[in-house]
This record gives structure tokens, C-alpha cells and sequence, in this order.
């Protein structure tokens, strides 16, 4: 027989699923914030889906996550959020309303919407 190069056969299958692990808080002004001022929320002011105060703001993965805010049921622009994660004193959303637009009125409802997204993956071998 003459020489050959023999070689593995090996074939692969993987499995790849993203599923949005997403958090909403709610909060309701109590003031007017005019143009060009910045409305600073901390996390003890929100409240969650079921009514309770919030006591921790998700940490948003690396590369893996976003986060939406609405005023008045209108999506915000990302450039005017600034958020921080954590809880009581430390976490907070901060809007900076652009100056020479309008205000937000007092009773706004502000809503945080935070998604964080957790792959997972399986591979099969057959040799």
C-alpha cells in the first residue's frame, strides 16, 4: 500500500441563544426641570414593575447590554442619559434637558427600561 496522509473526520454543530434579561423603573416627577438643567433620579426614587422602591440598579454587561429612557412615553435620545448602576446614593439616571428646549413638567412619568442579554452555547462534536 502506498503512503497516505491520514486525517481526522470531525464535524461540528453549535448552538447559539440570546435571551434579554430586561429590568423597567418608573419614576414620576415631582418638579419642573427646565431647559438646560439635568434631572438627577437615584435609585431609592424608582419603583419596579410591582409598585415596590427599587434598591439596586443592574450593572449593564460589557458589550452585552443596553438601556432605553422615555419622558413621557417618548424614547429619549442616548446622548442626554447618563446612567449609573448600583444601589441607594450610588446608582442614579441623570437626563440633561437641552437648552433652549422645553422643560420636563411636573408628574412626567420617567421610565428606565434596562436589558442586559445572557448567551448561551452548546457544541456538539462527532468524530
Amino acid at each position: 500500500m502506498a503512503l497516505q496522509l491520514m486525517k481526522l473526520l470531525v464535524t461540528a454543530t453549535s448552538t447559539i441563544e440570546t435571551g434579554p434579561t430586561p429590568a423597567k423603573f418608573f419614576y414620576v416627577t415631582t418638579g419642573e426641570t427646565a431647559a438646560g438643567a439635568t434631572l438627577s433620579i437615584d435609585t431609592a426614587d424608582f419603583f419596579d414593575d410591582a409598585g415596590a422602591a427599587a434598591s439596586n440598579l443592574p450593572v449593564l454587561a460589557t458589550s452585552n447590554s443596553y438601556f432605553n429612557v422615555n419622558v413621557n412615553g417618548v424614547l429619549q435620545m442616548e446622548g442626554i442619559s447618563t446612567y449609573t448602576p448600583g444601589a441607594t446614593t450610588v446608582g442614579s439616571l441623570a437626563i440633561e434637558v437641552p437648552a433652549g428646549g422645553d422643560s420636563i413638567p411636573t408628574g412626567s412619568p420617567v421610565v428606565l427600561e434596562v436589558i442586559n442579554f445572557s448567551p448561551t452555547s452548546t457544541t456538539t462534536v462527532t468524530t
